[in-house]
């Protein structure tokens, strides 16, 4: 498995998915296939996509059947034609037919989020900027779609809660002001790997910028005034002092304005939360 994943928890989640897929049984394979019967499976690409979940859908089906053996003939990351054929699996039939599902929808669902993701890389080439991706994950899937925007090419924002300070529109209206807010965040210094605030226009920009934050994020602003913001961030302080971030509201047709204006970081919810799954097949057939 790749060494960007954790094993032993992909390994649980898996088994939480086969349990809530297969419930007390498989009544429909248990009755209609024999327990002696081998096959084979074929994983088939219907559409042009970037492959990313291959080892997690064979594991799926080692966790079924021992005896399983998997050839994968395309790695994470490869970008696969329609047709192309990825990996193909020898297994008990009915481990092949109950795991079907569970494994075709994370292929389906994490290769969806890498093709989304090489797009969005592939439309700011030549600008400096990268993509990342935010915590608008799928509950319970939050480690796999992130490892599936990283095999788009694209970066990891914040795992969790606990690795960054991001004070957001709320924090700074709860908190008493962009300055309070900031002054307040200094506490978490030691422990966060980096603090960073969200302005919405420019005189919260130089609210932010008496403090000197590691990051600032440009909220739902226009990619001009994203310009003009990165403008007064790097006249306040040395190129790559402090990082500026452009979110709310990128898609393909308005990232790159955004990467030429100049940001270091550009985050879109969109890589996680509207990548449609790409069209995967899985074709069986009996071994004597």
């Amino acid at each position: 498995m790749s060494p960007l994943l954790d094993a032993s928890a992909c390994q649980n989640l898996l088994r939480s998915f086969l349990a809530e897929d297969i419930g007390t049984g498989d009544i429909t394979t248990e009755t209609t296939v024999s327990a002696t019967q081998r096959a084979r499976g074929q994983v088939i690409a219907k559409a042009p996509l970037v492959l990313a979940g291959v080892e997690l859908f064979v594991e799926v089906f080692r966790l079924l059947d021992s005896t399983t053996k998997a050839e994968i003939f395309s790695r994470d990351g490869e970008e696969l034609t329609p047709g192309k054929i990825p990996a193909q699996v020898t297994a008990s039939a009915r481990a092949l037919l109950t795991g079907e599902r569970v494994a075709l929808n994370l292929l389906q669902r994490l290769s969806g989020v890498a093709t989304l993701t090489r797009r969005f890389v592939r439309a700011i080439e030549g600008t400096g900027a990268e993509i990342l991706d935010t915590r608008k994950t799928t509950p319970g899937l939050r480690a796999l779609e992130k490892y599936a925007v990283r095999v788009g090419g694209g970066k990891s924002h914040r795992k969790d809660l606990a690795e960054a300070v991001l004070i957001k529109e709320n924090h700074i209206r709860l908190a008493g002001g962009v300055s309070a807010a900031l002054t307040a965040a200094q506490a978490a210094k030691g422990r966060a790997r980096w603090i960073e605030i969200e302005v919405t226009n420019l005189d919260e920009l130089r609210a932010a910028l008496a403090h000197n934050p590691d990051v600032i994020l440009l909220d739902n602003m226009s990619s001009s005034l994203v310009r003009k913001a990165v403008s007064e961030v790097r006249q306040h302080a040395a190129p790559n002092k402090i990082r500026t971030e452009a979110s709310g509201g990128i898609t393909l047709h308005n990232v790159r304005e955004f990467a030429e204006a100049g940001v270091d970081w550009i985050s879109a919810g969109a890589l996680t939360h509207s990548a449609p799954a790409v069209d995967i097949s899985f074709e069986m057939e009996p071994l004597v």
